[in-house]
């Protein structure tokens, strides 16, 4: 049960959202323009990084749809799953490009708080042929992805147990994004499960 009033059975992120909609805004333009945006990293990396992050923060829902959402923009195949469940348990074994490792160890480090994050980290990334750009959004990415974890955790929300619940969200998010206007039908959708 929530720490506070709101609707029972609604994930996650989403009945905060429903609780305080005036911050909903914001909050889902900042998630389209970080992970859906144009970028020359692609959404699934993007995805990817805010799935990572999220684990490393033990947060359940945004962990699970994040990486449901990473699989879905790489085609949705039980081994696309598997690659993102790597990532999140070895970043460094995962078979991911050593741009991307080069990106996870600055989002870690993000995860860990913002100082952690030395010049080395930067030069390593820009060695694997990252740009500033990317190297900033990942940055950014960590940092919202460590508030909407905390969000979320912060207010005990209820959060589905059974990891399969987390992919019809994942194709949601990767095919119609985060400012869809229908996002309270959504939450009441998933109430409804």
């Amino acid at each position: 049960m929530a720490y506070i009033a709101i609707e029972e059975g609604i994930p996650g992120i989403l009945g905060p959202m429903m609780f305080r909609p005036e911050t909903t805004k914001p909050l889902r333009e900042l998630a389209e323009v970080l992970l859906r945006g144009d970028n020359t990293l692609s959404s699934a990396e993007r995805e990817t990084i805010a799935a990572f992050v999220s684990s490393r923060n033990d947060c359940r829902f945004c962990q699970l749809s994040h990486s449901a959402a990473a699989a879905e923009h790489l085609g949705g195949a039980e081994a696309h799953y598997a690659l993102i469940d790597s990532v999140k348990a070895d970043f460094e074994s995962a078979n991911v490009s050593p741009k991307l490792k080069a990106l996870l160890t600055i989002a870690a480090k993000v995860q860990l708080g913002g100082k952690h994050v030395t010049a080395g980290d930067v030069a390593a990334a820009r060695g694997q042929g990252a740009s500033y750009r990317e190297i900033h959004d990942t940055v950014l990415i960590a940092a919202a992805f460590c508030m909407f974890n905390r969000y979320v955790d912060g207010l005990a929300t209820w959060q589905p147990e059974d990891p399969q619940e987390y992919k019809p969200m994942g194709k949601l998010m990767a095919h119609s994004g985060y400012t869809r206007t229908n996002w309270e039908a959504d939450a009441n959708a998933a109430a409804q499960r």
